[in-house]
């Protein structure tokens, strides 16, 4: 595997365990509906205090998922779509590969079973 395709896999793996996490999935639905918004407005719509908020921001931050744009005093947050679009990309494969794999194992033993009937 070239350097690049092992980048990628580590951004998908630091995608994959911050969605890990119900709550941050939630920030970045917020997120996507409302298209922008700060860690309070956030905060107003969940069951958890602004500053958690501010930590699952941090960790959808660091995966590339969500970016922060300084505006006066307040931070204004939105989704990167380009990193989900990746991990995305990268499920799908995943699930071709494994429908390629199933359709073998099916073929293989629809084989089997018409080369044991007389």
């Amino acid at each position: 595997m070239t350097q690049e395709g092992h980048g990628d896999d580590e951004a998908v793996d630091t995608v994959i365990a911050a969605l890990a996490d119900p709550t941050r999935r939630r920030v970045l639905s917020l997120l996507a509906e409302q298209g922008e918004a700060t860690a309070t407005t956030l905060a107003e719509r969940l069951p958890v205090s602004r500053q958690a908020v501010v930590k699952h921001l941090a960790a959808l931050g660091a995966a590339g998922l969500v970016s922060g744009n300084r505006v006066g005093r307040e931070v204004r947050y939105t989704v990167r779509p380009a990193t989900l679009d990746m991990t995305a990309k990268w499920m799908a494969s995943l699930a071709a590969d494994w429908d390629r794999r199933l359709s073998r194992i099916k073929h293989i033993a629809e084989a089997a079973e018409r080369d044991a009937c007389p």
